[in-house]
């Protein structure tokens, strides 16, 4: 899913920027308006993502209606989902399998990372070319 989200950045009294992200009821802050944009698409990946895992729907854009205040910059942050996952949620999880044993015999010989090989195989089938995992 790919959305566009309007967050509304203020600069606070020490020199940082401030983001109020309506439609998921958080906020972050960066030091430069670029890095706030790009904290708040992290904010927003990681809830999603994280609503996603729990089953929970995720927020529509323009969900909520706030007003921003006389000084905010508003803007949007786009984020897509799917992509965000791929990028952020590489924990290893371990996954057994059984291959023969001469062929184990003859890989172990040549030093075969198992793990890379399955992880090459996988990315290619599921038309992930390039994928690091």
């Amino acid at each position: 899913m790919k959305g566009a989200y309007p967050v509304f950045i203020s600069k606070t009294e020490d020199g940082w920027y401030y983001v109020r992200i309506p439609d998921f009821d958080t906020g972050t802050q960066g030091e430069t308006i670029a890095d706030s944009m790009e904290m708040a698409r992290d904010a927003i990946g990681l809830m999603g993502i994280d609503m996603q895992d729990d089953g929970k729907e995720i927020p529509k854009p323009y969900s909520k209606k706030i007003e921003p205040e006389k000084d905010d910059i508003v803007t949007l942050v786009d984020i897509d989902f799917s992509e965000y996952r791929k990028k952020n949620d590489n924990k290893a999880v371990k996954k057994n399998c059984t291959i023969p044993y001469w062929m184990s015999v003859e890989a172990d010989k040549i030093g075969v990372n198992y793990s890379r090989i399955l992880q090459d195989a996988l990315s290619n089938l599921l038309g992930m070319r390039g994928a690091k995992g």
